[in-house]
């Protein structure tokens, strides 16, 4: 499509916003042109934190001779030519901003060929030259020189030559994982910092990933490829128990776009909940699909944020997607887990099972009870340790001894097993209570006497359109004034916690994100606290048949490399670390 002047009224549709900011900015507009433009290889050269000069060449399409002068115009564009075009953006860039920004305050040169002859044209504080023959292949080169050199009080907000340039490096590296079939390349002061190839096969992606993100997180990852509803979800999530400080890992690109989202976070930590440790962050590198027609690109200035026409349905079906692959998080995993080498195990999962009664009360409520099935193996004939010729071990190996009380020690075929027997037992009854619960649903119990709030008209507003939602909740609140709702019920398990406060805190999520987890979290917060309190303690002498019992319940409960709080369950030795450790074979 051809470079054109934007009508009046479509320029309208556009938010003007200011595209240069710092020297980063201007690196993110270059390399998104070249992708655009089709660009399979993206050279960057950047000297002194791009203050003195950005140079980004690709291998694009190029622009004709007759199209570069409207190139450098206020509002030109190729990407889009109807207000139709706008409402379904599918290229990075559409606004045509970026290179007149540019122009207007720094020295810029663009040589560009996209037929037999290239072309280059120069800017000087914003008066562009005329297009002049030049030496270069196909494609096109954009060089930036003395940024802000016209605008001082600019200049002087800018950081130190080392800032800036991470700035820079910060965007490189988002948009080289947002298109791994595009080879990058990156230096500072004529240093070589960043040679990343093309990368199509799913090995070299993930080798991609590991230069951009670390390798550690690259061989702690799940990978996750989903589609419902026409959105498709994909990439991969760092494991529970490779977790951050701040969140400093987290990427997500939406239809290609790099983009910050409360939506998508909040999914995101929704679905971690309960396998992170309280403070800690997920890492992640997640690509979202979808028609561009029900996300607006336009939302922020530089493009960072977006807004989805149906932020509810994306929230459900990111966090679900989630969560069905961090249930996997068990020693060795569905795919890897190898069958059952007792017949006897489906018993001993029933006789351990717990349930909740109608009054949400559990009612196997001793450990000596939830130990029963354990204790029953000490009358089957078992071994302990040695497996059949040809047989595989399960992941967890056979229990050899308990350590302080606390410690199930076992032998699998990497080396030694240390289990924390409380918190894995902990997570075992956790999702035997969540099961139970699911299955009940939510019981509601009527208030004897119903509590009257005080909300926003809004609030109200909100609340009258949003019964469906709080009748799955387990709630049922009447509008009984302009600014106030009446609580009739509220769930069954929650009948001692703060009826009004958890109304609030409904309301708060479903003006946030169209929609609410609150109650199901809290739930589920009753339900850890009952199963930390039915669980193992310590010093709690157990046979070796229970221990190993223990073992194969872990290897078949869901998300069982770490307890509900987010901590380690177990961790392994391998015979390679002893023999380290005690100079053997040195």
């Amino acid at each position: 499509m051809p470079i054109q002047q934007l009508p009046g009224h479509l320029v309208n549709q556009i938010a003007a916003g200011e595209v240069v900011e710092r020297p980063s900015s201007v690196v993110k507009e270059l390399v998104e042109n070249s992708l655009d433009a089709g660009a399979r290889s993206i050279s960057i050269d950047i000297i002194a934190g791009g203050t003195k000069l950005i140079r980004v060449r690709d291998d694009g399409a190029g622009i004709p001779k007759d199209e570069i002068g409207l190139a450098l115009s206020r509002h030109a564009t190729s990407k889009i030519s109807s207000l139709e075009d706008l409402e379904a953006v599918v290229s990075l860039g559409f606004r045509g901003e970026a290179l007149p920004s540019m122009a207007a305050v720094a020295r810029l040169s663009l040589t560009t060929r996209n037929g037999d002859t290239a072309w280059k044209v120069e800017t000087d504080n914003g008066v562009i030259g005329e297009p002049a023959p030049a030496a270069h292949p196909p494609g096109t080169t954009v060089e930036v020189l003395d940024l802000f050199y016209n605008t001082p009080a600019r200049k002087k907000f800018l950081r130190t030559e080392r800032t800036e340039f991470n700035h820079i490096d910060k965007w490189v590296r988002r948009l080289a994982l947002a298109r791994p079939d595009v080879a990058f390349a990156v230096s500072h002061n004529r240093r070589a910092v960043l040679n990343l190839k093309v990368a199509n096969e799913p090995g070299e992606i993930l080798d991609r990933i590991g230069k951009l993100c670390g390798d550690a997180f690259a061989t702690q990852t799940l990978y996750i490829d989903r589609e419902s509803d026409d959105i498709a979800l994909s990439g991969w999530i760092g494991l529970p128990t490779f977790n951050r400080s701040q969140a400093d890992l987290q990427y997500w690109f939406v239809n290609g776009r790099s983009i910050t989202d409360r939506t998508l976070s909040h999914a995101v930590r929704h679905a971690y909940r309960d396998v992170l440790f309280h403070g800690r962050f997920p890492a992640y590198v997640l690509f979202l699909s979808m028609d561009p027609a029900s996300v607006d690109a336009n939302a922020h200035p530089a493009k960072h944020e977006v807004r989805f026409r149906n932020g509810r349905q994306v929230h459900g079906i990111v966090s679900q997607a989630i969560e069905f692959a961090l249930r996997d998080t068990r020693p060795g995993g569905n795919d890897q887990m190898p069958p059952p080498t007792r017949i006897v195990s489906s018993r001993i999962y029933q006789q351990s099972a717990m349930s909740l009664s109608p009054g949400g009360q559990v009612s196997a409520s001793s450990v000596s009870e939830a130990m029963a099935g354990y204790q029953a193996l000490a009358n089957i004939e078992m071994t302990e340790r040695a497996m059949p010729a040809g047989e595989e071990l399960p992941p967890l190996g056979f229990a050899i001894a308990q350590l302080a009380g606390i410690y199930i020690l076992a032998e699998n075929a990497e080396g030694l097993v240390v289990v924390d027997m409380h918190a894995a037992h902990e997570r075992i009854v956790y999702e035997k209570l969540k099961a139970s619960f699911s299955e009940k649903s939510i019981v509601s119990q009527p208030l004897l006497v119903p509590a009257t709030i005080a909300v926003s008209e809004s609030e109200a507003n909100l609340a009258e359109e949003a019964g469906e939602i709080f009748s799955r909740l387990g709630l049922l609140v009447d509008r009984s004034g302009p600014t106030s709702l009446l609580i009739r019920q509220i769930p069954a398990l929650l009948k001692q916690a703060d009826a009004e406060a958890l109304i609030r805190d409904v309301l708060s999520d479903l003006q946030e994100s169209g929609s609410s987890n609150r109650i199901e979290d809290t739930c589920h917060e009753i339900l850890a606290t009952m199963a930390c309190h039915h669980s193992i303690r310590a010093n709690r002498t157990l046979t070796h048949p229970e221990m190993n019992a223990l073992l194969r319940e872990m290897e078949s409960t869901e998300r069982a490399d770490q307890c509900n709080h987010g901590r380690p369950t177990w961790t392994t030795i391998s015979i390679a670390d002893l023999d380290r450790q005690f100079l053997r074979g040195q």
